[in-house]
């Protein structure tokens, strides 16, 4: 029975053709990825846009974590001048490629040729998209899709919004705490839990019965 915006077999089909996408986009490209501790969107911005190549913040995280990507050369010169500017730290990312900037457009492309194959159904529940920070405005769930990809992720704008809709309590699932991490450090006040496994949801599901 259909319940979302495809059943999970085509869901688990699109994430497939996700990755296989953005690997090939990813290959010839001498490519970074850096985190940058300390400093604030706008001198980050300006000092992407001086390097000599393409850089771009490629993830907000959290107030005073972003991650820049692109070419590896400007990544670096990037990286420098962000510390030169007052950043605490700059941490090279082990990663395969430059995602979540325009030297992922061909990606874009290929998911969007996959989509022509694609039967999409209406959401049943609101979805905040993190290459808006918004849920969905004047365009489709398959347009937002191709977009990510080459997409910043606005994952502090994402938790504001849900904070802003009235949400206060948040579950990462997943391995790790790294994204409930973020959460505490845009808002102490939100309650978090992770669920990893069997053990940890059962953890959860209990913490959560006892604050009905």
């Amino acid at each position: 029975m259909q319940r979302g915006v495809f059943d999970h077999e085509t869901a688990i089909q699109v994430v497939r053709e996700r990755g296989l996408a953005m690997e090939k986009a990813a290959e010839g490209v001498e490519s970074a990825m850096m985190a940058i501790l300390g400093l604030e969107r706008e001198p980050l911005l300006n000092i992407c846009v001086g390097c000599d190549g393409y850089v771009s913040i490629a993830n907000y995280n959290c107030p005073g974590q972003l991650v820049i990507a692109g070419e590896k050369k400007a990544v670096e010169e990037a990286g420098q001048k962000a510390l030169d500017h007052g950043a605490r730290r700059a941490v090279p990312l082990n990663t395969s490629g430059p995602f979540h900037t325009k030297l992922l457009k061909d990606a874009s492309t290929r998911l969007h040729e996959v989509f022509k194959n694609v039967k999409f159904h209406e959401m049943n529940v609101p979805v905040i998209f993190n290459c808006t920070g918004k849920e969905l405005e004047n365009c489709s769930v398959q347009d937002m899709l191709e977009k990510q990809v080459m997409s910043p992720v606005y994952f502090e704008d994402s938790i504001r919004t849900m904070i802003n809709n009235g949400v206060d309590t948040m579950i990462e699932i997943g391995p790790g705490k790294v994204l409930s991490g973020f959460v505490r450090k845009i808002d102490k006040k939100i309650k978090t839990y992770q669920v990893e496994d069997m053990a940890s949801l059962q953890k959860c599901v209990e913490a959560l019965n006892e604050t009905k």
